[in-house]
């Protein structure tokens, strides 16, 4: 009898364990070709008035982040006993926001900690989630937001203009920021059919379908490009 139940309990275990698959790929963006830029601009670039102006370098873009849409597997069982906190942060040092971009689940709380020795001011006006913490120093307790729903949230301080982040909020915890290099790996993913996210905040997203199998990888590799945009 007990080697029976043993039995089972090791079935059940083997059954359970193992039954998630990983997402790896590249992500990185594109500009539009050098030979249309130069036409565009007649020859005016080199100028004196134009030669200095920053221009975007879509190879050194950053904070790309890869994920899964909508929900995934079904609805959780509410817990019997109180749970941790989700909690992450988004610090403030030298007058600008760090991580730049932070992708999050629906309900985590961010906390926005003032490592500069002057005042900052961290507000939002999303529809996803507004909110106004007011000026402040330091990491008071009560300088907490909790993200309710998802959607993109774009954040700043009243007080510097150049001071801005995006708190990306996701239905499901299946998402990952692609590194220095591009690549990006999504784990323990539920074996399932899904919709495949890559998002930059300033170039058009791209949607793919992705067969994540029982154990080992799927693979998905990502070009960002203005260029596919449709012409008016």
């Amino acid at each position: 009898m007990k080697r029976t139940l043993l039995t089972a309990l090791f079935l059940a275990w083997a059954l359970g364990v193992g039954r998630a698959g990983t997402i790896t790929g590249t992500i990185r963006g594109e500009g539009k070709p050098e030979a249309e830029q130069q036409e565009s601009g007649d020859g005016k670039y080199d100028s004196r008035k134009f030669k200095f102006v920053e221009k975007v370098n879509y190879a050194e873009m950053r904070d790309f982040v890869v994920y899964v849409e909508g929900p995934v597997g079904d609805k959780p069982v509410p817990p019997a006993a109180p749970v941790v906190v989700n909690t992450r942060r988004i610090a403030q040092k030298g007058a600008s926001f760090s991580p730049h971009v932070l992708p999050i689940v629906v309900g985590t709380t961010v906390e926005w900690p003032n490592n500069d020795e002057i005042f900052h001011n961290v507000f939002s006006m999303s529809d996803a989630e507004p909110f106004d913490l007011g000026l402040y120093k330091g990491n008071p307790a009560d300088k907490r937001v909790l993200f309710h729903k998802e959607g993109r949230v774009d954040v700043f301080c009243s007080i510097h203009a150049q001071m801005h982040c995006v708190v990306l909020v996701l239905p499901n915890p299946y998402f990952a920021t692609a590194d220095d290099w591009g690549r990006y790996a999504i784990t323990n993913i539920p074996p399932g059919t899904y919709q495949l996210k890559a998002w930059h905040e300033r170039l058009p997203a791209q949607v793919r379908q992705i067969t994540v199998p029982e154990t080992g990888e799927a693979r998905a590799d990502f070009v960002l490009s203005i260029t596919n945009l449709p012409k008016y």
